[in-house]
């Protein structure tokens, strides 16, 4: 095996899920040169990779089909020996058939499974089978190869710019999400950090769009008094991808919902509590790290969970699933933490 292509174009979470098998296939074909396809805006993930070879992007957004066909080129000139697509749409899977590489796998879900070399159940109701060994069942047809779990490499560059937070000991809080039902209330947040005792830096992380979120947070909490005794830094839009995993992964804690940051801890090992509100673990996206909490609603609600993603707003209006996970559920984990 000398020439593989991975793809996987959706959301970075995803994406983030998908190093697994980069780590898998580098394991058991150490010699191969692996390329690995993904969408405009999730190439920073992969700064500095030590076992990527190429970085294929593709811009969905500007001239979304003249680069899809562009890309379909230089797939089919590399002539691959191997193309595992775990995307499960059209667009990637006709990459897959048109792509000329001898061995061509992807799951069953996808519209042009029929012609792979291989195709795979995608099955989420099998179990709590995480996501991660799902996107393993696509090696099987090439014999027993490691099962690794997913890996970021921050760059020292990463590590570098995030120092100057790690003077002392401090959480990270990752507040936001894509998707309404997913992201812990706003109030929620501000009501458990202000009950919070914790006498290092805490700092809210994001992306450049979830700086207001980050902003609202700390102004609430200064409302009501509570600055003095808080030491809050936003650093939403200040970091990149990796230097957050950087900084995640040194915190005493990391505070996220059903989300990317969730992935980033397990992909660097980083000790996480996951916030669960119409999702549920049991669908198999739940975070990796060596110490993991999942934080969830301990009443038993009949409309949850709603959905296997989150949705635009709570489809009954009332968002139980979120606003009944109590503060000392949030807090029990910090106190666990102190013991290590």
């Amino acid at each position: 095996m000398q020439k593989i292509l991975v793809i996987q174009t959706a959301f970075i979470g995803d994406l983030v899920l998908a190093t697994a098998l980069v780590e898998s296939l580098h394991q058991q074909y150490p010699q191969a040169a692996i390329d690995v396809v993904v969408r405009k805006g999730n190439e920073a993930l992969f700064n500095e990779h030590p076992f990527i070879n190429e970085l294929i992007v593709w811009d969905k957004k500007q001239h979304k089909y003249l680069n899809w066909l562009s890309i379909l080129k230089k797939i089919r000139a590399k002539k691959y020996d191997l193309l595992i697509n775990v995307q499960r749409f059209a667009a990637t899977g006709l990459w897959t058939v048109l792509s000329s590489a001898n061995t061509t796998i992807g799951f069953d879900k996808n519209p042009f499974s029929f012609l792979f070399t291989h195709k795979v159940k995608h099955d989420v109701s099998a179990g709590e089978v995480h996501e991660m060994n799902r996107n393993h069942l696509l090696t099987h047809s090439l014999g027993i190869l490691p099962i690794a779990i997913p890996k970021l490499y921050p760059t020292n560059s990463d590590f570098e710019q995030v120092k100057i937070y790690q003077a002392e000991k401090y959480i990270t809080i990752a507040p936001a999400s894509v998707w309404f039902t997913k992201q812990f209330p706003l109030t929620a947040w501000v009501s458990f950090i202000s009950e919070l005792k914790f006498e290092g830096p805490i700092y809210i992380i994001g992306g450049p769009t979830d700086k207001d979120l980050g902003d609202k947070i700390i102004n609430e909490i200064e409302s009501i008094d509570l600055s003095a005794s808080k030491k809050i830094i936003n650093l939403s839009g200040a970091l990149g991808f990796l230097a957050s995993a950087a900084l995640q992964k040194k915190a005493v804690l990391n505070y996220v919902n059903d989300s990317a940051p969730m992935h980033f801890c397990s992909a660097v090992n980083a000790p996480v509590v996951a916030i669960y509100c119409s999702t549920i673990p049991a669908f198999g996206f739940g975070p990796l790290s060596t110490h993991s909490f999942i934080v969830e609603t301990q009443e038993q609600l009949a409309c949850r969970p709603c959905g296997l993603h989150g949705k635009k707003q709570c489809p009954l209006g009332h968002f139980n699933c979120a606003h009944t996970i109590e503060n000392a559920q949030l807090i029990a984990p910090l106190l666990q933490m102190a013991q290590y």
